[in-house]
């Protein structure tokens, strides 16, 4: 199960094309300046299943999949679950927002599980003072867009280049 706040279909904001994202309760991170602090409350979303979440994500042939939230690595267990089903039933790709670093989930098992599932992570906390509304896919400077796979395989962090 997942703490999910709103599922948003064909948002185009939360990576490139049409995505279907997956908005889930509860950060600890609270950045000042963050564009969506309703979703701090760890008690705020509704509980749903992989298979109810999945038949919205299938019911849509084009949109890729994005989680965001809150932090979905404060659920990597349910989302873990759900990344996998994703790649068990459809060719989607799936990109993560989170406010930890790639270098900190690394040495987290329980995320670990998760991050090794994403196609693209968006890491690092939002930092007000380095906000650039000329990113792509971010809001401040120090977040970077990561080639997980291609990260994973070379032992450093690749970062991806979106076609837009």
């Amino acid at each position: 199960m997942i703490s999910v706040l709103d599922i948003l279909e064909d948002t185009m904001v939360d990576g490139p094309g049409f995505r279907t994202s997956i908005y889930c309760a509860g950060c600890r991170h609270a950045c000042p300046g963050c564009h969506n602090p309703q979703s701090w409350d760890f008690s705020g979303g509704h509980p749903m299943s992989t298979e109810q979440i999945m038949r919205i994500i299938e019911a849509d042939p084009y949109a890729n999949v994005t989680f965001t939230g809150g932090d979905p690595m404060y659920q990597p267990e349910g989302f873990a679950e759900l990344a996998r089903a994703i790649r068990e039933r459809t060719t989607k790709d799936i990109w993560c927002f989170t406010g930890f670093t790639y270098e900190t989930l690394l040495h987290n098992p329980r995320q670990r599980q998760l991050l090794e599932l994403i196609d693209v992570l968006v890491d690092g906390p939002f930092i007000k003072s380095l906000r650039d509304e000329s990113l792509l896919f971010r809001g401040s400077s120090n977040q970077r867009l990561i080639d997980v796979p291609a990260s994973l395989k070379t032992g450093e962090v690749v970062l991806f280049h979106p076609d837009v």
